[in-house]
């Protein structure tokens, strides 16, 4: 017996075969079950979220706001990374992973993001600008002075109305300063073209004027840009007052509408994704004032620059045309208005076009240059029809 137990056969192993992979169905049917939770087990699995956060500018869904482009550094075929704000280690891809925080509120891991952890971004969806808060620093640093409300950007906007009207009563011709506005689009272009190259250059170009750009501007043209090409545009190939009308439109209407339009934009209709009926409203408004005390009071008083090639487009009074006179049996006098009366329509239709140039979106186009286009061509074809 001893010796059978010595020379006993050992037994055979057993050797569990691997399981074969799981089908597409079987892994939904078994992603869809859970099982039977308890009442107690499910209160100590409730995760308390951090409340949601206040948008008193703007009810929109943050997902349907505009984005700026992706900031991720690896380059994707012939795209650039023109940020500026990431190194060239980090645009190499040499840089290490952020560990993220799995931790949940109760100090448990569970390996999966915690709704806290998720929600640490959170400055992100405040912002009312058209691209996400995190590419310029002083945009983080005052976000609701520069990035929410943009006060520097819309005093420089304001400030060059002010500075055509200068230019106006101190007997500037528009021969005298289109030039000098193609004299500065050119090196202005340039230095974003070769900052868009380098990235070294726009971070450099960031630091100095990040204040006054918005962040979709990172990684594009600049406004700057738009703007000079938009009022050389008017003064070089219209009149005098429309060209000088066109400016102010663009530089006060176009600051009415979107400051209005942050306040009170969620309280009316919208015009157009981005544009609200409050902000069209306080662009012709402010058109129909800035009409009126530019022909009505301005004008007249600094009347003898605007002579010869200079000459004004409205002179004081609107007709109707011959063919339409003659087809309702109305003479010269019949069919014409002059003075206030004349004045206001004409007001009136400026307001309406800063509106509808301000709301309307033309192939994409920056509005600092769609805007004074579309004003010099309403304008200035409304005073050829009827003045």
């Amino acid at each position: 017996m001893s010796s059978s137990r010595q020379y006993s056969i050992p037994h055979t192993p057993r050797v569990i075969s691997p399981s074969p992979t799981p089908t597409p169905s079987e892994l939904r049917e078994k992603e869809s079950y859970f099982g039977p939770v308890t009442r107690s087990a499910s209160r100590k699995q409730k995760v308390t979220s951090p409340p949601p956060i206040d948008e008193d500018s703007s009810g929109s869904d943050p997902e349907k706001r505009a984005r700026a482009r992706s900031r991720s550094p690896i380059l994707e075929g012939r795209r650039r990374r023109m940020s500026g704000l990431t190194s060239k280690r980090q645009m190499n891809g040499n840089s290490k992973a952020k560990k993220v925080d799995l931790a949940l509120p109760n100090g448990t891991v569970n390996g999966h993001l915690s709704p806290a952890a998720a929600n640490k971004n959170y400055w992100r969806e405040m912002s009312r600008s058209p691209s996400p808060l995190g590419l310029i620093p002083i945009h983080q640093k005052w976000r609701s002075f520069i990035h929410r409300h943009e006060v520097p950007r819309k005093i420089l906007h304001v400030s060059i109305g002010f500075i055509t009207l200068f230019f106006y009563c101190t007997g500037r011709q528009p021969a005298q300063i289109h030039p000098v506005l193609l004299a500065m689009l050119i090196p202005v272009a340039a230095t974003d073209f070769i900052r868009h190259r380098y990235w070294q250059v726009n971070r450099m170009y960031i630091r100095f004027l990040g204040a006054l750009m918005r962040e979709s501007e990172v990684d594009g043209w600049n406004g700057v840009i738009s703007y000079l090409l938009g009022a050389w545009i008017v003064l070089r190939f219209f009149p005098k007052d429309v060209g000088a009308m066109s400016v102010l439109l663009l530089s006060w209407c176009d600051t009415a509408a979107s400051t209005f339009g942050r306040l009170w934009g969620h309280r009316t209709w919208r015009v157009r994704k981005g544009k609200s009926l409050a902000g069209s409203i306080a662009a012709c408004i402010t058109g129909v004032i800035t009409a009126a005390l530019f022909w009505g009071w301005l004008a007249p008083i600094y009347g003898e620059y605007n002579t010869g090639v200079n000459a004004f487009a409205y002179q004081g009074v609107l007709a109707l045309p011959a063919q339409v006179r003659e087809a309702l049996g109305l003479s010269i006098t019949q069919g014409s208005v002059t003075g206030y009366l004349a004045l206001g329509v004409m007001s009136l239709w400026a307001g309406v076009v800063a509106s509808a140039s301000e709301a309307v979106d033309l192939f994409g186009w920056d509005d600092n240059l769609t805007i004074p286009a579309l004003c010099g061509v309403g304008l200035w074809g409304f005073t050829k029809v009827f003045a």
